[in-house]
């Protein structure tokens, strides 16, 4: 079973009552659990083969509304969110260097249903130091160790291998250097998107969405203008507003152009567009 499956079973225990009205606003849990694994992902720093640290003090920024709604039950669902991060962290064999702690935070320049995710890496010395910060409210800043920012403080790398080391020795009867490897080809890569669980393949350098029949994928949608976004296949492949008259949403930004990574959610109208990429 999956971690986001698990995840999403053990919220339906929490998600009754009182939970169950508060789970009617636009930011979804699910949601918010997928933006910090890729936190994870986008932020995992490579200290040596056997360790991989990813952040473990992340804060969600949420709306005024949405954060009135949610914070009330910020402890449960804080503590569902560090689980949900501490299985995607096993299972990626990701390692932290202290507690795990999700924090929510109000944020008066994001509107009702967007929402910010901001993470650090703190060391246990540190976190048992500082007293924890409340729901809603940030940590303390450090410097240069603050959200946004490598760890202040990572072990020291592995000496390089003197020249040579590991190289097959030349032929005494070749004086020529050994030529230094070039580049790895790229590997292909399939990239799709997903609407409503209907897989619409991009095999073109360039997919137009929107609400006109000339559209490469129609979204019948009455916030979606009529030609309303444009999907650039590249490295990276990127996402382009075409003028539209709401706009475009990207891993919960409004944006007119973002940089789209397997399993970016576009939100275009009242639709929610899942952008997919995979190698072979």
């Amino acid at each position: 079973m999956g971690v986001m499956k698990r995840f999403e079973q053990r919220l339906e225990g929490l998600v009754n009552g009182t939970f169950a009205k508060v789970f009617k606003s636009e930011v979804q849990p699910v949601e918010i659990a997928g933006a910090l694994q890729r936190e994870c992902d986008n932020n995992a720093t490579i200290w040596n083969r056997e360790r991989t640290v990813v952040p473990n003090d992340f804060i969600v920024e949420l709306s005024t509304p949405d954060y009135e709604r949610l914070s009330p039950y910020s402890g449960q669902l804080g503590d569902e969110l560090s689980g949900l991060v501490r299985d995607y962290a096993k299972q990626q064999r990701y390692t932290f260097m202290g507690p795990i702690k999700v924090h929510l935070e109000k944020a008066d320049d994001l509107d009702t249903g967007l929402y910010r995710v901001r993470s650090r890496t703190l060391a246990s010395s540190s976190s048992q130091q500082e007293p924890s910060a409340p729901a809603g409210r940030p940590a303390a800043p450090q410097a240069p160790g603050g959200y946004g920012y490598p760890p202040s403080s990572a072990p020291p790398m592995p000496a390089a291998p003197p020249p040579g080391a590991g190289r097959p020795p030349a032929p005494s009867n070749d004086r020529r250097q050994p030529a230094a490897p070039g580049p790895l080809p790229d590997a292909r890569t399939r990239r799709w998107i997903e609407i409503n669980g209907t897989r619409h393949q991009i095999s073109r350098p360039t997919l137009v969405m929107g609400r006109s029949t000339d559209a490469d994928v129609r979204i019948d949608d009455p916030g979606v203008s009529r030609r309303h976004c444009e999907i650039r296949t590249g490295t990276p492949s990127t996402i382009q507003d075409l003028g539209s008259t709401n706009g475009i949403v990207v891993d919960g930004q409004h944006t007119t152009r973002a940089t789209l990574r397997d399993g970016s959610r576009i939100v275009v109208g009242s639709t929610t567009i899942v952008y997919r990429q995979a190698e072979g």
